[in-house]
């Protein structure tokens, strides 16, 4: 009986003393409770980031940042008090393994789970704008630096519920963590504000590549020195990293606004030379360019060959030059954009149709003035609620009726000119598109 029992020993196979730890209870629930806060946060917004490479970096980042870190340290703190609420302390002093071991043993697991949390979270955005993206390039490394910082918060917060004997201190550090970096990004902090892990990109700016380097960096240091304070037995070992992360901490703050830059992609443009005026998007949004060409077709048709237009559609940061006008707004998604789909062309064509008038500047415009400019704007690329507009006009007052009938007359005699008349008549009105002096306006 003996012999069988030795052998059924010998072929039972190995276990991991960390396995139970890594596989069930608290670890995976941890990890579980960030991938599904952050899965939520960003799929309410989704319209608003899908679709655009920096767009899904930025949200995704935020959400980790505000969400995952102030998380990950709950989780870790919570983990961190379990020896004492299972009154174990004593018997865990007791054993072989030295306090770090110790330590390691139950706050790896979290800190683990946490980042794959993140990280699956993350992963999961990335393909959500992989299928729809417009342009520009996915920026990896980021994403993988906030998988990074929020595994080393859960290792902060162990620390701190090892030493903090309160059952609320991991909801509470939660709430200090999230109101801290919350004031730090976003509030009247000064210089400090640099120290916030949430980068301050907006716009065409994205940070530069050493910044989430410097972050990581930043933050784990602070961590990793909080754990060898607390757990090894040279404490001294934890000056290390706290001098790593004072360095980094230093560098952030010295560099300032110059930790973001312009993207070199937003510089650039992808332009349509075949129609009038050219047409030209983004580079970071390239892939949009037919869809834009073909939403501004008939606009596109129906200025060709008439002269005093600007060369080209342009979508720049900054201002328009003399010969350019601004592109309708693509971003920020949600509005025009939907998914890397024009949401609705018809009203982006009269959108473009609206750049090319000026006049909207002015303070005062001459009402026959006006008139005609509606009735360009009904020629070239009407507004899809002016049906609806002109309904009410109709059956307005005796004033508005008449003005109605006036706008009507104005639309018709554009129509009933020939080709080359039309031609030439909008090549002189597009040579005073922009000035409110109404006396060298062409009226119809």
């Amino acid at each position: 009986m003996s012999l069988v029992a030795e052998r059924t020993e010998r072929t039972r196979p190995l276990t991991h003393p960390l396995r139970p730890e890594f596989l069930r209870g608290f670890a995976p629930m941890a990890g579980a409770a960030v991938l599904l806060t952050l899965a939520v946060a960003l799929a309410v917004p989704a319209e608003s980031w899908q679709g655009g490479w920096k767009e899904t970096r930025a949200h995704v980042h935020t959400a980790a940042q505000l969400l995952g870190v102030p998380m990950a340290l709950a989780a870790g703190c919570w983990q961190g008090g379990r020896e004492r609420r299972r009154r174990t302390t004593e018997l865990m002093a007791t054993a072989v393994r030295g306090s770090l071991a110790r330590f390691l043993a139950s706050a790896l697991p979290v800190a683990l789970w946490t980042a794959v949390g993140h990280l699956v979270a993350a992963a999961l955005a990335l393909l959500a704008t992989w299928y729809c993206a417009t342009g520009d390039s996915p920026y990896l490394l980021v994403p993988l630096v906030d998988t990074v910082v929020v595994g080393c918060a859960a290792l902060a917060g162990a620390v701190v519920g090892r030493m903090l004997p309160w059952r609320p201190a991991a909801p509470s550090l939660a709430v200090a963590a999230y109101v801290t970096l919350g004031v730090l990004a976003y509030g009247s902090a000064g210089a400090l504000g640099h120290l916030s892990p949430i980068a301050h990109d907006s716009g065409h700016k994205v940070p530069v590549w050493w910044q989430p380097l410097a972050t990581a960096t930043w933050m784990g240091g602070l961590a990793l020195a909080a754990v060898l304070a607390h757990a090894a037995r040279r404490r001294a070992t934890a000056a290390l990293p706290l001098a790593a992360a004072i360095a980094a901490g230093a560098l952030l703050v010295q560099t300032g606004d110059g930790l973001v830059r312009t993207n070199p992609v937003a510089r650039h443009q992808v332009c349509d030379t075949s129609t009038t005026p050219q047409i030209c998007v983004n580079a970071r949004h390239e892939k949009l360019l037919p869809q834009i060409t073909e939403a501004l077709s008939g606009l596109t048709g129906r200025l060709e060959g008439v002269q005093n237009l600007p060369l080209r559609f342009e979508d720049r940061p900054g201002r328009s030059r003399a010969d350019e006008v601004q592109l309708p707004m693509l971003t920020p998604f949600g509005s025009n954009v939907v998914r890397g789909r024009l949401a609705d062309p018809e009203r982006y064509a009269w959108e473009a149709g609206m750049m090319l008038i000026g006049r909207a500047w002015c303070d005062r415009t001459d009402p026959v003035v006006g008139r005609t400019d509606r009735a360009v704007e009904h020629y070239l690329a009407p507004s899809p609620a002016e049906a609806h507009f002109d309904e009410i006009d109709a059956k307005g007052d005796k004033a508005r009726r008449v003005e109605f009938k006036a706008q009507q007359q104005a639309r018709a005699r554009l129509l009933a000119m020939s080709e080359e008349e039309r031609r030439s008549w909008l090549s002189e009105y597009f040579a005073t598109a922009d000035e409110c002096d109404p006396s060298g306006v062409p009226t119809l």
